[in-house]
Protein backbone atom coordinates (compact mmCIF):
# COMPACT_ATOMS: atom_id res chain seq x y z
CA UNK A 1 0.00 0.00 0.00
CA UNK A 2 1.53 3.18 -1.34
CA UNK A 3 2.21 6.04 1.48
CA UNK A 4 0.55 9.24 0.77
CA UNK A 5 2.46 12.32 0.88
CA UNK A 6 0.24 14.41 1.73
CA UNK A 7 -3.37 13.52 2.97
CA UNK A 8 -5.49 15.99 3.05
CA UNK A 9 -7.85 17.46 5.96
CA UNK A 10 -10.18 15.08 4.73
CA UNK A 11 -8.49 11.97 4.91
CA UNK A 12 -6.66 13.44 8.03
CA UNK A 13 -10.28 13.80 9.39
CA UNK A 14 -10.94 9.77 8.72
CA UNK A 15 -7.62 8.75 10.31
CA UNK A 16 -8.80 10.89 13.50
CA UNK A 17 -11.96 9.42 13.72
CA UNK A 18 -10.93 6.22 13.47
CA UNK A 19 -8.64 6.82 16.35
CA UNK A 20 -11.16 7.87 18.58
CA UNK A 21 -13.60 5.21 17.82
CA UNK A 22 -10.04 2.62 18.81
CA UNK A 23 -9.78 5.04 22.08
CA UNK A 24 -13.43 4.91 23.05
CA UNK A 25 -13.06 0.57 22.97
CA UNK A 26 -10.15 0.84 25.77
CA UNK A 27 -8.15 -0.90 22.88
CA UNK A 28 -4.82 -0.54 21.97
CA UNK A 29 -3.26 -0.09 18.29
CA UNK A 30 -0.99 -3.15 18.96
CA UNK A 31 -4.40 -5.03 20.55
CA UNK A 32 -6.45 -3.53 17.46
CA UNK A 33 -4.05 -4.68 15.16
CA UNK A 34 -4.50 -8.14 16.57
CA UNK A 35 -7.91 -8.12 15.94
CA UNK A 36 -7.50 -7.01 12.20
CA UNK A 37 -5.12 -9.18 11.64
CA UNK A 38 -2.42 -7.32 11.19
CA UNK A 39 -0.03 -5.51 13.75
CA UNK A 40 0.56 -2.16 15.93
CA UNK A 41 2.18 -0.06 12.74
CA UNK A 42 -0.70 -0.81 10.24
CA UNK A 43 -3.18 0.63 12.35
CA UNK A 44 -1.37 3.39 13.62
CA UNK A 45 -0.68 4.06 9.81
CA UNK A 46 -4.18 4.31 8.80
CA UNK A 47 -5.37 6.74 11.76
CA UNK A 48 -2.07 8.64 10.79
CA UNK A 49 -3.65 8.64 7.18
CA UNK A 50 -0.55 7.37 5.85
CA UNK A 51 -2.11 4.62 3.88
CA UNK A 52 -5.58 4.68 2.51
CA UNK A 53 -8.11 2.52 3.76
CA UNK A 54 -11.17 0.65 2.57
CA UNK A 55 -15.04 1.03 2.86
CA UNK A 56 -15.22 -2.77 3.80
CA UNK A 57 -11.86 -2.26 6.49
CA UNK A 58 -13.73 0.80 8.00
CA UNK A 59 -16.60 -1.85 8.52
CA UNK A 60 -14.90 -4.11 10.09
CA UNK A 61 -12.67 -1.49 12.46
CA UNK A 62 -15.92 -0.33 13.42
CA UNK A 63 -17.00 -3.89 14.23
CA UNK A 64 -13.85 -4.70 16.00
CA UNK A 65 -14.18 -1.66 18.14
CA UNK A 66 -18.01 -2.79 19.20
CA UNK A 67 -19.19 0.67 17.38
CA UNK A 68 -23.15 0.66 16.91
CA UNK A 69 -23.67 4.48 15.17
CA UNK A 70 -24.76 2.62 12.18
CA UNK A 71 -25.31 6.44 10.88
CA UNK A 72 -21.32 7.17 12.07
CA UNK A 73 -20.39 4.08 10.48
CA UNK A 74 -21.56 4.85 6.37
CA UNK A 75 -20.06 8.48 6.91
CA UNK A 76 -16.98 7.50 8.06
CA UNK A 77 -17.16 4.78 4.77
CA UNK A 78 -17.80 7.61 2.62
CA UNK A 79 -14.68 9.06 3.37
CA UNK A 80 -12.61 6.38 2.25
CA UNK A 81 -10.71 6.09 -0.99
CA UNK A 82 -8.24 8.24 -2.40
CA UNK A 83 -8.74 11.77 -2.72
CA UNK A 84 -11.17 12.35 -5.57
CA UNK A 85 -9.98 15.03 -8.23
CA UNK A 86 -12.33 17.74 -7.04
CA UNK A 87 -12.12 20.70 -9.27
CA UNK A 88 -9.69 22.63 -6.19
CA UNK A 89 -6.92 19.82 -7.59
CA UNK A 90 -6.17 21.94 -10.16
CA UNK A 91 -4.83 24.29 -7.92
CA UNK A 92 -2.38 21.96 -6.05
CA UNK A 93 0.74 23.35 -6.19
CA UNK A 94 -0.48 26.96 -7.31
CA UNK A 95 -2.09 27.72 -3.23
CA UNK A 96 -1.33 26.89 0.12
CA UNK A 97 -2.68 23.44 0.57
CA UNK A 98 -5.36 24.66 3.31
CA UNK A 99 -7.27 26.16 0.98
CA UNK A 100 -7.53 22.96 -1.46
CA UNK A 101 -8.71 21.90 2.01
CA UNK A 102 -11.12 24.21 2.78
CA UNK A 103 -12.86 24.23 -0.72
CA UNK A 104 -13.50 19.94 -0.19
CA UNK A 105 -14.71 20.79 3.29
CA UNK A 106 -17.18 23.05 1.51
CA UNK A 107 -17.72 20.91 -1.04
CA UNK A 108 -18.75 18.18 1.54
CA UNK A 109 -20.73 19.59 3.64
CA UNK A 110 -24.21 19.26 3.75
CA UNK A 111 -24.81 22.86 5.14
CA UNK A 112 -22.54 25.82 5.65
CA UNK A 113 -22.80 28.67 8.59
CA UNK A 114 -20.30 31.61 7.93
CA UNK A 115 -19.61 34.57 10.38
CA UNK A 116 -17.59 37.48 9.49
CA UNK A 117 -16.97 40.79 10.69
CA UNK A 118 -15.02 43.27 8.10
CA UNK A 119 -15.42 41.23 5.08
CA UNK A 120 -17.84 40.32 2.67
CA UNK A 121 -18.16 36.35 3.05
CA UNK A 122 -15.93 34.96 0.06
CA UNK A 123 -18.94 32.37 -0.97
CA UNK A 124 -20.66 35.68 -1.69
CA UNK A 125 -18.06 38.32 -3.33
CA UNK A 126 -18.44 39.46 -6.80
CA UNK A 127 -15.42 39.20 -9.34
CA UNK A 128 -14.61 42.63 -8.52
CA UNK A 129 -14.68 42.67 -4.91
CA UNK A 130 -12.81 39.71 -4.96
CA UNK A 131 -10.15 41.11 -7.02
CA UNK A 132 -9.94 44.73 -5.27
CA UNK A 133 -10.15 42.53 -1.32
CA UNK A 134 -7.05 39.78 -2.84
CA UNK A 135 -4.64 43.03 -4.12
CA UNK A 136 -4.44 43.83 -0.59
CA UNK A 137 -2.96 40.25 0.76
CA UNK A 138 0.09 40.82 2.86
CA UNK A 139 2.71 39.62 1.15
CA UNK A 140 1.35 41.52 -2.12
CA UNK A 141 0.53 38.75 -4.79
CA UNK A 142 1.63 38.69 -8.15
CA UNK A 143 -0.20 39.44 -10.73
CA UNK A 144 -0.22 35.89 -12.04
CA UNK A 145 -1.24 34.53 -8.58
CA UNK A 146 -3.92 36.94 -7.76
CA UNK A 147 -5.61 35.61 -10.85
CA UNK A 148 -5.33 32.15 -9.50
CA UNK A 149 -6.68 33.30 -6.26
CA UNK A 150 -9.61 34.90 -7.85
CA UNK A 151 -10.33 32.38 -9.95
CA UNK A 152 -10.41 29.63 -7.41
CA UNK A 153 -12.93 32.19 -5.03
CA UNK A 154 -15.29 32.42 -7.57
CA UNK A 155 -15.35 28.53 -8.50
CA UNK A 156 -16.06 27.81 -4.56
CA UNK A 157 -18.96 29.94 -5.07
CA UNK A 158 -20.48 26.61 -7.16
CA UNK A 159 -21.75 24.68 -4.30
CA UNK A 160 -24.21 27.33 -3.92
CA UNK A 161 -25.89 26.73 -7.06
CA UNK A 162 -25.78 22.97 -6.98
CA UNK A 163 -22.22 22.07 -8.33
CA UNK A 164 -21.94 18.76 -10.42
CA UNK A 165 -25.54 18.78 -10.28
CA UNK A 166 -25.71 18.45 -6.54
CA UNK A 167 -28.33 20.19 -5.11
CA UNK A 168 -27.29 24.13 -3.50
CA UNK A 169 -25.39 23.79 -0.40
CA UNK A 170 -27.72 25.40 2.68
CA UNK A 171 -25.75 28.50 3.43
CA UNK A 172 -26.38 30.92 6.43
CA UNK A 173 -23.84 33.95 6.76
CA UNK A 174 -23.71 36.56 9.65
CA UNK A 175 -22.22 39.56 8.63
CA UNK A 176 -21.48 43.17 10.67
CA UNK A 177 -22.41 46.37 9.31
CA UNK A 178 -18.84 47.35 9.22
CA UNK A 179 -18.06 44.92 6.28
CA UNK A 180 -21.25 46.54 3.89
CA UNK A 181 -19.48 49.67 4.71
CA UNK A 182 -16.08 49.03 3.69
CA UNK A 183 -16.60 50.25 0.22
CA UNK A 184 -13.53 47.64 -1.32
CA UNK A 185 -12.99 48.53 -4.54
CA UNK A 186 -14.40 52.35 -4.88
CA UNK A 187 -18.07 52.94 -4.96
CA UNK A 188 -19.21 51.74 -8.54
CA UNK A 189 -17.70 48.05 -6.94
CA UNK A 190 -19.01 48.27 -3.89
CA UNK A 191 -22.55 49.20 -5.17
CA UNK A 192 -22.53 45.95 -7.69
CA UNK A 193 -21.22 43.70 -4.39
CA UNK A 194 -24.17 45.19 -2.41
CA UNK A 195 -26.96 44.39 -5.13
CA UNK A 196 -25.32 41.24 -5.40
CA UNK A 197 -25.30 40.39 -1.75
CA UNK A 198 -29.24 41.34 -1.67
CA UNK A 199 -29.65 38.95 -4.99
CA UNK A 200 -28.03 36.03 -3.44
CA UNK A 201 -29.75 36.60 0.12
CA UNK A 202 -32.88 35.58 -2.31
CA UNK A 203 -32.11 32.33 -2.80
CA UNK A 204 -34.14 29.81 -0.86
CA UNK A 205 -30.80 28.18 0.59
CA UNK A 206 -28.86 31.43 1.24
CA UNK A 207 -29.80 33.14 4.86
CA UNK A 208 -27.91 36.49 5.20
CA UNK A 209 -27.90 38.43 8.81
CA UNK A 210 -26.15 41.77 9.19
CA UNK A 211 -25.69 42.70 12.85
CA UNK A 212 -25.90 46.26 12.75
CA UNK A 213 -23.94 49.34 14.28
CA UNK A 214 -25.89 49.85 17.29
CA UNK A 215 -26.28 46.22 18.33
CA UNK A 216 -24.83 46.85 22.01
CA UNK A 217 -22.75 44.14 22.37
CA UNK A 218 -21.66 41.00 19.84
CA UNK A 219 -19.46 37.66 20.00
CA UNK A 220 -16.76 37.29 17.83
CA UNK A 221 -13.14 37.04 17.84
CA UNK A 222 -12.75 38.78 15.24
CA UNK A 223 -12.25 36.46 12.28
CA UNK A 224 -14.10 34.80 9.85
CA UNK A 225 -15.93 31.38 11.65
CA UNK A 226 -16.89 28.75 9.04
CA UNK A 227 -19.21 25.65 10.21
CA UNK A 228 -19.50 23.44 7.67
CA UNK A 229 -22.04 20.69 9.16
CA UNK A 230 -20.87 16.91 8.31
CA UNK A 231 -23.34 13.73 7.55
CA UNK A 232 -23.24 13.69 11.35
CA UNK A 233 -22.56 15.79 14.26
CA UNK A 234 -19.27 14.38 15.17
CA UNK A 235 -18.00 14.95 11.32
CA UNK A 236 -19.45 18.46 11.98
CA UNK A 237 -15.92 21.12 11.15
CA UNK A 238 -14.95 24.59 12.02
CA UNK A 239 -12.96 26.84 9.99
CA UNK A 240 -11.05 29.67 10.83
CA UNK A 241 -9.68 32.20 8.39
CA UNK A 242 -6.25 33.48 9.92
CA UNK A 243 -3.65 35.73 8.90
CA UNK A 244 -1.19 32.44 8.79
CA UNK A 245 -4.18 30.17 6.94
CA UNK A 246 -6.72 28.03 7.28
CA UNK A 247 -6.83 26.22 10.97
CA UNK A 248 -9.17 23.40 10.64
CA UNK A 249 -11.26 22.18 14.58
CA UNK A 250 -13.43 19.05 14.74
CA UNK A 251 -12.65 17.89 18.94
CA UNK A 252 -16.24 17.62 20.19
CA UNK A 253 -15.80 21.11 22.99
CA UNK A 254 -14.36 23.18 19.90
CA UNK A 255 -17.63 22.49 17.80
CA UNK A 256 -20.04 23.04 20.98
CA UNK A 257 -18.34 26.19 21.49
CA UNK A 258 -18.59 27.67 17.93
CA UNK A 259 -22.41 26.41 17.51
CA UNK A 260 -22.89 28.32 21.18
CA UNK A 261 -20.84 31.49 19.43
CA UNK A 262 -22.41 31.54 16.16
CA UNK A 263 -26.40 31.52 17.91
CA UNK A 264 -24.98 34.12 19.73
CA UNK A 265 -24.31 36.21 16.90
CA UNK A 266 -27.04 35.10 14.85
CA UNK A 267 -29.33 36.55 17.55
CA UNK A 268 -27.73 40.03 17.56
CA UNK A 269 -28.53 39.98 14.11
CA UNK A 270 -31.26 41.35 12.22
CA UNK A 271 -34.00 39.09 10.73
CA UNK A 272 -33.22 38.37 7.18
CA UNK A 273 -36.02 40.65 5.87
CA UNK A 274 -34.49 43.92 7.76
CA UNK A 275 -30.74 42.76 6.99
CA UNK A 276 -31.41 42.99 2.82
CA UNK A 277 -33.43 46.49 3.80
CA UNK A 278 -29.98 47.13 5.66
CA UNK A 279 -28.17 46.32 2.54
CA UNK A 280 -30.33 48.52 0.34
CA UNK A 281 -30.29 51.47 2.28
CA UNK A 282 -26.74 51.48 2.41
CA UNK A 283 -26.07 50.87 -0.96
CA UNK A 284 -28.50 53.75 -1.67
CA UNK A 285 -25.91 56.10 0.60
CA UNK A 286 -22.75 55.43 -1.44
Amino acid sequence: MPVRNAPTARQLRLGAELRKLRERAGLTSTEAGRLLGTNQAQISNIEASRFGVSAERVRTLARNYDCSDLDLIEALVGMTGERKRGWWEEYREILPLGLLDLAEMEHHAKALRVAVVIHVPGLLQTLDHARASLREAVPPLRPHALEHHVSYRMKRQAILYGDHGDRPTPYTTIVHEAALRMGVGGRDVARRQLAHLIEMSEHENVEVRVIPFGAWAFVSSGQSITYATGPVPLLDTVELDTAHGCEFLDAEAQLAKYRVVLDRMSSGGLTPEKSRDLIHSIAQSL
